[in-house]
């Protein structure tokens, strides 16, 4: 990769890092956002929080009581930030690629580049998140010990506490887009051996999650809790975000789901091995219906045909090389034939190319697989189970 292109990228991934919020630090290369809603949550908090803190501490003047309604705020972000830091860590070292880290409002989210091979991938990557806010509140709750009681100190310490715990235990519901429900949805993966399982028990629970919230916000009102408004206002706005994120977990189960009895090589086009010297006329003339793998005069791979770019290279010089017109082959772009075809749909989803290189167990070609082929046979079996 020359410097250029590799610039480029680096370019774009800033990009892209900046239009999801503001860019506080990176972690392994992966970036942490803060997202604009996050400060309309935090405003949240604050304006609903300070009235509690008034009856919490009697005492404590009106500037007091805004200070430590903020602090509340900032040690809930901080709580959510390091919950969301245990998924990145434990991601990134079973080698799953990590897109980001966002903290938006009242929430956080590690954004996965691929989904977990296997449930217990998937059990471990969910609960780390909620193992490091209990051991955060364990701690503040030590600390307690050492703090005299009753003052701003000791109301900090205590918040801080309170803050992990609710963050840790809240993300242990048996909900998606909660951690218990990705702990749910490895359970149930790995009892029936297929995730689409797990994801509608996950999805259900997370509708019954949505329900105990609003329930709870409601059963406050009627009660007349000293916190009922700040109880309402985060559960309305948690249930909200539970709904959605349990419809766009089903939504991209959907995208990666691949029917029964369908394999790659029904999908997949037959392979043709040609010279990279080949007159680019000729390869593109032996293309058809085919997949093209040229292949340098040491035996090195110059890339798949593309056949739009020989076309156009062929409309004006014939004669040319067809390593002229090669796409290359990258690590992204091979497919292996033995991947399962929940796998495959996905990396086709996500790579953005118009054909693969599927390879056997020992690494030799064995078809390309083109993207328009194989949305036209999800399609056509989707029809067809409907």
């Amino acid at each position: 990769m020359d410097a250029t292109s590799e610039y480029s990228r680096s370019t774009s991934r800033r990009s892209r890092a900046v239009d999801g919020g503001l860019l506080l630090f990176r972690v392994d290369g992966v970036p942490v956002l803060l997202a604009p809603s996050w400060w309309i949550g935090s405003l949240i908090i604050v304006v609903l929080y300070q009235p509690l803190v008034g009856r919490l501490l009697p005492e404590a003047s009106a500037v007091m009581s805004w200070a430590l309604a903020a602090a509340f705020a900032l040690l809930l972000g901080l709580s959510v930030l390091a919950h969301e830091l245990g998924h990145c860590v434990v991601a990134l070292r079973l080698g799953i690629p990590v897109r980001r880290l966002r903290l938006f409002l009242l929430g956080g989210l590690s954004e996965v580049a691929r989904t977990p091979r296997k449930p217990g991938e998937e059990g471990l990557v969910a609960v780390a998140g909620p193992v490091v806010s209990v051991l955060l509140a364990v701690f503040c709750g030590l600390l307690l010990l050492a703090v005299p009681p009753g003052g701003p100190v000791w109301l900090l310490v205590a918040q801080c506490a309170v803050a992990n715990l609710a963050v840790g235990l809240f993300n242990l519901l048996p909900g998606l887009p909660l951690d218990g429900g990705r702990l749910l949805r490895a359970g149930v993966w790995a009892v029936t051996g297929t995730r689409t399982k797990g994801t509608k028990a996950a999805v259900f629970g997370g509708g019954l999650v949505s329900v105990g919230l609003l329930v709870w916000a409601l059963w406050g009102l009627a009660d007349g809790s000293e916190d009922r408004w700040l109880r309402l206002g985060v559960c309305v706005v948690t249930a909200w975000f539970v709904v959605l994120g349990a419809t766009s977990e089903v939504a991209a189960e959907g995208r990666r789901s691949w029917p029964e009895g369908l394999s790659v090589g029904e999908v997949m086009r037959p392979v043709l091995q040609l010279p990279a010297e080949s007159p680019v006329s000729a390869a593109l003339a032996a293309s058809a219906g085919r997949g093209v793998v040229l292949v340098r005069a040491d035996g090195v791979a110059a890339g798949l045909l593309d056949e739009a770019a020989a076309e156009r290279l062929a409309g004006g010089t014939p004669n040319a090389p067809a390593e002229l017109a090669a796409q290359p082959i990258r690590a992204e772009t091979v497919l292996l034939l033995s991947e399962p075809g929940e796998d495959i749909a996905e990396r086709v989803r996500e790579v953005p190319t118009w054909q693969f290189l599927v390879v056997d167990d020992e690494g030799k070609p064995a078809g390309v697989l083109h993207r328009e082929d194989l949305r036209a046979a999800l399609s056509a079996r989707g029809r067809r189970t409907a």
